[in-house]
């Protein structure tokens, strides 16, 4: 039988706590955040710059976006699967190689979504 806890709203902030913990571990520790988080600058201080539309502005957001919430997740899974076989596996190393494929397509997308906002905009500065 599942027992119900009470609603906490100190432990509901806790959990933000929590929350903020994981991006600044994922900032720290993973060279590939670190590289978004400066594609992620570069991509708003050119939205600024451009006066980019409400509608590009929530393209890029989601963007953004995605490509943090997909880097959490490989590097969770990249985690559990060294705790749990920190030796080289294949089936690892598969595991490993697809999720950060996930990483790859949503930053490839993100990238392309850049270049459609950004390109027209860059050839009338010409």
């Amino acid at each position: 039988m599942v027992t119900r806890q009470k609603f906490s709203i100190f432990k509901r902030l806790k959990s933000f706590e929590h929350a903020f913990n994981g991006l600044l571990i994922l900032i720290k520790e993973e060279h590939n955040a670190r590289i978004h988080l400066f594609a992620t600058i570069c991509v708003i201080f050119a939205g600024v710059l451009f006066k980019i539309s409400l509608n590009e502005w929530i393209a890029i957001i989601f963007s953004i976006g995605l490509v943090f919430c997909l880097e959490i997740i490989n590097s969770s899974i990249e985690n559990i699967a060294d705790f749990i076989y920190p030796e080289k596996h294949e089936k690892i190393k598969k595991i490993k190689d697809l999720s950060a494929s996930g990483v790859l397509m949503s930053a490839i997308t993100a990238m392309i979504i850049g270049l459609i906002i950004f390109i027209p905009k860059i050839i009338k500065l010409c």
